[in-house]
């Protein structure tokens, strides 16, 4: 099994990516470098490119603040236990899933 400063570093390195891929789509989604088009029909085609970049930001949000649930708990001890069943968490699934808080089979049962 990894040791906890080995995964820290993992999730420090991930949380860093988000950050940054969040601020160029922050920045994207103001047009910092590309203003809007005065056409008005690509300039829905850019609005449209828009929705997408949201999504993308959005799912960067997520994942950092499931990043820093997971540095909380490895800095409380709890990351290698399954929030719900209080078992251990396969290391397979850690490894896969580093920002995960339930085991496989509490995962399965909770879709």
């Amino acid at each position: 099994m990894a040791s906890p400063d080995a995964i820290e570093q993992r999730l420090l390195r991930r949380r860093s990516e988000l950050s940054q891929r969040a601020e160029q789509v922050g920045a994207d989604l103001r047009h910092e470098r590309d203003p809007l088009v005065a056409d008005f029909a690509d300039q829905a085609i850019q609005r449209s490119n828009d929705e997408v970049l949201r999504e993308i930001g959005d799912s960067a949000k997520d994942e950092l603040r499931q990043i820093d649930v997971a540095l909380r708990r490895l800095a409380a001890g709890q990351y290698f236990i399954c929030a719900s069943c209080g078992g251990e968490i396969e290391e397979a699934r850690l490894t896969a899933l580093p920002a995960t808080t339930l085991c496989a089979t509490c995962a399965q049962r909770s879709r």
